[in-house]
């Protein structure tokens, strides 16, 4: 081909339209990636805009535990010799706080407590405010751990903050609750979500 030939203008047009035809493809390309982009923004911001705060927050300012081993009396209720029993438990006592950052009451109804032992979850239902207090009767000894009880039936009301003390007791042996390997608390209350709280403090043995 010599040097002077030169494109006819039908072969200029159909190379500048195969130029123009890429451009126009890669724009399209580019302006569904960015539209793509703003709906996962617009979506994402949507969804976080809609998402609420828990209506309960709270704090296990403390946790102390006491072990026993105890041995039944040998006699029911109306005085009959049954035989007698013997077993190890740990009381696990808790000072709690519970706040309501919602704008309507919150009714609790019960709080669990479970223990990661080495054989597996273990729970223990908090014992209610009465039983609370029969502990400290029963056991004389620790007395000086006796503060006001948690009502489990307890309504807080919207802004307001509830605290007070609950027990559980695990049956299991002092070497078994020291190998635990986690700990926390489950508060139920009704027509809303459960709030779990772990301690932040170590477990003061008593």
């Amino acid at each position: 081909m010599s040097l002077l030939h030169q494109d006819s203008p039908e072969e200029i047009d159909d190379a500048a339209r195969g130029e123009e035809l890429t451009k126009g493809s890669s724009h399209v390309v580019v302006a569904t990636l960015v539209a793509a982009v703003l709906v996962t923004i617009a979506i994402a911001a949507y969804v976080l805009a809609g998402e609420k705060p828990p209506a309960a927050t709270g704090e296990i300012v403390q946790v102390w535990s006491h072990a026993m081993h105890t041995q039944t009396s040998g006699y029911d209720a109306n005085g009959a010799p049954i035989p007698k029993e013997s077993y190890d438990h740990v009381l696990v006592f808790a000072h709690v706080k519970l706040h309501n950052q919602s704008d309507k009451p919150l009714f609790l109804h019960q709080v669990l407590t479970n223990a990661m032992l080495e054989d597996g979850l273990h729970t223990s239902y908090a014992a209610s405010a009465t039983d609370y207090d029969r502990v400290f009767i029963a056991y004389p000894e620790l007395a000086g751990r006796h503060g006001k009880a948690l009502p489990l039936d307890s309504t807080i009301e919207a802004g307001k903050t509830q605290e007070g003390d609950i027990v559980s007791s695990f049956r299991v042996t002092k070497q078994q609750w020291d190998a635990r390997k986690d700990l926390n608390y489950s508060f139920g209350f009704r027509y809303q979500p459960s709030l779990a709280l772990a301690p932040k403090t170590a477990v003061i043995e008593q």
